[in-house]
C-alpha cells in the first residue's frame, strides 16, 4: 500500500513555499516542491497582495503533481496573520488586500484609539496593540474605500480567500481569527459591537473553525482542469500557531521564538492572562490548536536584515551565509537598536534607516554590512532577553529552556547570542516548523495521529535539533542595562 502524503502551503512575508510529507514509523519527511516570493504589490501608494498570484503558485504546484505517482489525502494553507480581503455576493474579491506595513494604519490606529478606550479593548480581546490588527485596518478602510464595505458579503483573512478559491466555503479557523482584535479572548467568539459601533455591518464576519477541520473537496472547476481530487483541511491557518504546534518541547518550562520576518516570543498556555501588567507590557492572547492560548509579544525579526540585505545586493549579491559570517568577525556591541522602533515599519531604505536611528541616539553610525548585520542581530537577542523577562514576571513562571523554530532557527550566531543574552540552553529546530506542524495537523484531521501530544512526538523523533549554550552571559548581563537606556531614548526621540 502507497503511503498517504499531505501538502501544506506556506505564505510568509518574504517567501512562500510548497511542502510535501508523508508520515512512517513515527516520523515525518518533508520534501520541498516550490519556493517562490510572496511579492508584495506596490501601486497608487499603497501596499497590496497579488491573492491571485499567491492562487496560482498553488495551482502550479497541483498541475505538476497530477502526474505523479503520490496519493495526496489534503492540502492545508497557512499565511500570516491580520490581513484580509472582501468577497461581494457573487463570490468575487473586492481589489487586491491590504499588506499590513501600508502607511495608513499608523494613523488609523491612532484615530481609533483617540474615540474608544484602549484599556475596554484590550480586556475584551486580550491582543496587543499593533498599528496594523485587523480592527485598525478596517477602520482605515472606512475611511479609505468605504465602497467595499458597502458591497462585501464576508470578510475573510489571507488563508481564507485562498482556501474559498479552492473550495468555494467561506469560513475561517481559530487561530487566524484570533489575530484580528475582533474576537473574545474568554469565550472565542467574534465581539461583533467591535465592528458595529465603527459602522461596519457585523454580518461580515464569518464561520469560525477549529484547526483540523476538513472544508471540503477542490471545487468541480478545478477538477475539470485536471487538478487532483483531495480534501482541503484548515489547518491552524496562522503561520505562528502551525509553527508552535511543531515545538519539540516536553513539560512546561519552556519558552518558543518563531523566528523568521517576525519574531514571535511566547508561552503555551490554557487559559488567556489579561491584566493590568499584561495590558501595559503589550502582550497578546491569541489561540493555538485544541484551543491552547499563545501568550506572546511580536518583535520585529530578521525583516531588518532582509531589507538591508535588498538593499546591499544592488550593489551585488550578499547571501545571508555571508552575512552572518562577516557579522562574526565585527566588533561587537557598537550600536544598540530597538528592533520595534517605527522607523522600520517599512522603510524605502533600511540601511539608511539604521544610519538615522544610529544618529537620532548619538550612537556611531555602522559602516559595514557586517557590522550593521551584527548590530541586528545583538540588538535582536537582546530584545528576546527582555521579553523573555517579562513573561516570566507575567506568569510566575522560570523557563529553562528556549525553543527557537523557523527560518531564524538556521542562523547559528544569532541562536549563540540568545542563549548569552537569555542565560538559558537554546534548542533550535526544527527550521520548517510551519510546514512541518501544517501537514502534522493534517494527520489530526484524517487520524493518522491522536493529538497534540502525539504531533510534537512525531517532530523530536524526526529532526536534530541544535543546541547552543551560554559561554559569557555575565558580558551579556553588563550590556542589558546600556541596551534598555538605548530603548528608553529611542522611544523618547521618535514618540512611540
Amino acid at each position: 500500500m502507497s503511503a498517504e502524503y499531505y501538502l501544506a502551503f506556506d505564505f510568509g512575508a518574504e517567501s512562500g513555499r510548497a511542502m510535501l510529507g508523508s508520515l512512517d514509523s513515527g516520523k515525518i519527511h518533508l520534501t520541498e516542491l516550490h519556493r517562490f516570493p510572496t511579492r508584495l504589490i506596490h501601486c497608487q501608494q499603497h501596499f497590496h497582495w497579488d491573492i491571485y498570484y499567491l492562487f496560482e503558485q498553488i495551482r502550479l504546484v497541483l498541475e505538476n503533481l497530477r502526474q505523479k505517482n503520490f496519493r495526496l489525502n489534503s492540502l492545508g494553507i497557512d499565511t500570516w496573520g491580520v490581513d484580509f480581503g472582501l468577497i461581494d455576493k457573487s463570490g468575487h474579491i473586492l481589489g487586491l488586500p491590504f499588506c499590513y506595513r501600508d502607511k495608513i494604519f499608523p494613523e488609523a490606529a491612532r484615530s481609533y484609539l483617540k474615540e474608544f478606550s484602549a484599556k475596554e479593548l484590550y480586556y475584551l480581546t486580550g491582543i496587543q496593540f499593533l498599528p496594523f490588527n485587523t480592527l485598525f485596518q478596517l477602520y482605515a478602510l472606512r475611511e479609505e474605500n468605504p465602497g467595499w464595505l458597502e458591497m462585501a458579503e464576508k470578510i475573510l483573512f489571507i488563508p481564507d480567500l485562498l482556501n474559498f478559491l479552492l473550495t468555494g466555503t467561506e469560513a475561517t479557523d481559530l487561530t487566524i481569527a484570533s489575530t484580528s482584535q475582533l474576537l473574545s479572548a474568554t469565550s472565542r467568539c467574534w465581539l461583533p459591537e467591535l465592528l458595529e459601533r465603527m459602522g461596519i455591518r457585523s454580518q461580515l464576519l464569518p464561520e469560525i473553525n477549529l484547526p483540523g477541520k476538513t472544508l471540503g473537496r477542490l471545487s468541480p472547476w478545478l477538477l475539470a482542469e485536471g487538478l487532483p481530487d483531495l480534501a482541503v483541511v484548515q489547518v491552524a491557518s496562522h503561520d505562528t500557531a502551525s509553527a508552535v504546534a511543531a515545538v519539540p518541547a516536553q513539560g512546561d518550562s519552556w519558552v518558543y521564538i518563531s523566528s523568521g520576518t517576525w519574531s514571535l516570543i511566547g508561552v503555551e498556555l490554557n487559559q488567556p492572562v489579561i491584566n493590568e501588567q499584561s495590558f501595559r507590557s503589550n502582550f497578546t492572547n491569541e489561540s493555538g490548536l485544541g484551543k491552547t492560548i499563545r501568550f506572546l509579544k511580536n518583535v520585529n525579526g530578521l525583516w531588518l536584515l532582509q531589507q538591508c540585505r535588498r538593499i546591499w545586493c544592488r550593489h551585488g549579491d550578499l547571501t545571508y551565509e555571508q552575512l552572518t559570517e562577516m557579522a562574526e568577525k565585527a566588533r561587537p556591541f557598537q550600536l544598540f537598536i530597538d528592533p520595534d522602533a517605527p522607523l522600520f515599519l517599512n522603510p524605502a531604505n533600511m540601511v539608511k534607516a539604521i544610519a538615522d536611528y544610529a544618529c537620532q541616539t548619538g550612537q556611531i553610525v555602522p559602516e559595514e554590512p557586517g557590522e550593521v548585520t551584527r548590530a541586528i542581530l545583538e540588538s535582536l537577542a537582546l530584545k528576546y532577553r527582555l521579553v523573555i523577562d517579562e513573561l516570566e514576571a507575567l506568569t510566575g513562571q522560570n523557563f529553562r529552556i528556549v525553543h527557537i523554530i523557523g527560518g531564524g532557527a538556521k542562523n547559528d550566531l544569532l541562536n549563540q547570542f540568545t542563549a548569552e543574552a537569555t542565560g538559558k540552553l537554546v534548542l533550535a529546530g526544527p527550521e520548517e516548523a510551519t510546514a512541518t506542524g501544517n501537514i502534522l495537523i493534517q494527520a489530526l484531521a484524517s487520524g493518522q495521529l491522536n493529538d497534540r501530544l502525539e504531533i510534537r512526538k512525531t517532530v523530536s523523533q524526526s529532526f536534530d535539533i541544535k543546541e547552543f549554550r551560554p559561554h559569557s552571559p555575565e558580558i551579556w548581563e553588563k550590556v542589558l542595562a546600556e541596551f534598555k537606556v538605548r530603548l528608553a531614548e529611542v522611544h523618547y526621540e521618535t514618540g512611540s
